[in-house]
């Protein structure tokens, strides 16, 4: 049974990942501004680059994360690979707290006068707390697995 649940958590991501990476793909073709547009030059935007570009953090994690799964199927969880997994996730979510910050800054000083971008900002604010929690959670997760870790070697030793 824990191996089914495992690998159904680890379809469910992959088929997550393949479904953000076709709403990358799919979503500048269908934006207003796309219309008269060649594919070279909506794929060629620099916010779309960017957005690709940032993105790699975010498929990095998805694939940490499916290696942790694996490692609990093969009961490695309490092992230095699951602890270096983890701190790879971090990163990945400071790293895309940062992008996020960077491309709400981006919109709010260089944006057209005519355009709102309170939504935008607020959906950045939103992504920024998410990733920043993320991150923390991670963290605690890491001290924690470093900590049964350790204990795991210790009484391995007095064994």
């Amino acid at each position: 049974m824990k191996k089914l649940s495992i690998f159904f958590l680890q379809f469910v991501l992959l088929l997550f990942g393949l479904f953000t990476l076709f709403l990358m793909l799919r979503f500048p073709l269908t934006e207003g501004r796309a219309v008269n547009l060649s594919l070279f030059e909506i794929y060629s935007d620099p916010f779309i680059l960017y957005s690709y570009f940032a993105s790699i953090a975010f498929y990095f994690s998805l694939v940490e994360v499916l290696k942790i799964l694996k490692y609990i199927g093969q009961e490695q969880l309490f092992s230095t690979a699951s602890i270096k997994s983890i701190k790879k996730i971090k990163f990945s979510a400071f790293s895309l707290c940062f992008f996020t910050l960077l491309v709400a800054l981006y919109i709010r000083f260089f944006n057209h006068s005519d355009d709102d971008p309170a939504g935008f900002i607020a959906l950045c604010i939103i992504m920024i707390l998410f990733f920043i929690a993320v991150g923390i959670a991670a963290g605690l997760i890491e001290k924690s697995l470093q900590k049964a870790l350790q204990m795991k070697t210790e009484n391995d030793l007095t064994i």
